[in-house]
């Protein structure tokens, strides 16, 4: 039953007539009469009938009379206890993040805004989207030239374009170089995401820019790890510029023929923004990345 129709049938009990209810209502007697009977038709016995030229209500539409005023009651407690959800600054925001992003931004998020719940989330960049199922924000990174996000699905709200650069230890002769080409370190062994992670992409542009492919020795997906793995000679790796932890034993260098970069963006249902406590988190959010990460 439709909420409005019992609202009708109620004011039909109160003002006693559908003239009376009308006129409360600002809609025409015929208006009032057509939801009347459009409740009549999922109604088992008859709501209203004929005393004179008035319309009154049954014993059973007295009944649901009396029944439409705790439905209604029901329904603006339900509308009210919703709007104080939405209006609430401090009520709980779940965030997820890969695992540069976390470590950069989380202590400093959590920091800023005590209602953050947060968790690392290191997914392939076609998973990112379905996350937005599981966590109200979602930090997100797809290399640059990649196909953008689902805007069907997920709305996007940019946080940082981060270049990413080639890693290798502090005494490689590649470390003397300012500025590096793709042929430069082509045939280096490499350490590299797993497969179908975002920023593997600019591994295969090298290898293309370069003419021959890349010797792949390892797969890691955590820069740390991957930044003590260079420091001890396992290879080269690509690494952010910005959302890197600094590692004095590494050092990065741009390729200058191959300009490398990730966007990074947080992906949300667009129900989720009605929430206040949710734009001030992603205030927040905003604020961190743009200064470059924990203050």
């Amino acid at each position: 039953m439709d909420p409005h129709h019992l609202r009708l049938l109620r004011e039909l009990r109160d003002r006693g007539s559908v003239a009376a209810v009308a006129r409360a209502l600002h809609i025409t007697p015929s208006a009032v009469s057509q939801q009347l009977n459009t409740l009549q038709r999922s109604a088992r016995v008859p709501l209203t009938e004929r005393a004179g030229r008035r319309l009154v209500l049954t014993a059973a539409g007295r009944a649901l009379a009396a029944a439409a005023v705790d439905v209604l009651t029901a329904l603006d407690r339900a509308d009210r206890a919703v709007g104080a959800h939405l209006d609430d600054p401090l009520s709980p925001v779940t965030v997820a993040a890969f695992h540069s992003a976390a470590l950069t931004w989380f202590p400093e998020l959590i920091r800023r805004a005590p209602q953050v719940r947060c968790a690392d989330e290191d997914v392939a960049r076609a998973d990112f989207p379905g996350l937005a199922g599981d966590y109200d924000l979602v930090i997100a990174h797809r290399v640059a030239h990649s196909p953008p996000w689902p805007a069907d699905r997920v709305t996007v709200l940019p946080l940082i374009y981060e270049p990413i650069h080639v890693a290798m230890p502090v005494g490689s002769p590649l470390a003397d170089r300012q500025r590096l080409t793709a042929a430069d370190v082509a045939g280096q062994p490499w350490i590299s995401v797993h497969e179908g992670f975002p920023v593997g992409g600019v591994l295969t542009a090298i290898a293309a820019a370069a003419g021959r492919p890349l010797d792949i020795v390892h797969r890691v997906n955590e820069f740390t790890v991957t930044a003590a793995m260079v420091a001890a000679g396992a290879g080269l790796a690509i690494m952010p510029a910005l959302t890197t932890v600094p590692d004095p034993r590494v050092v990065l260098r741009p390729l200058a023929d191959l300009p490398a970069g990730r966007h990074i963006d947080v992906l949300t249902r667009p129900e989720t923004l009605h929430r206040a406590s949710v734009r001030a988190v992603l205030g927040a959010l905003r604020e961190i990345s743009r200064s470059g990460g924990a203050s």
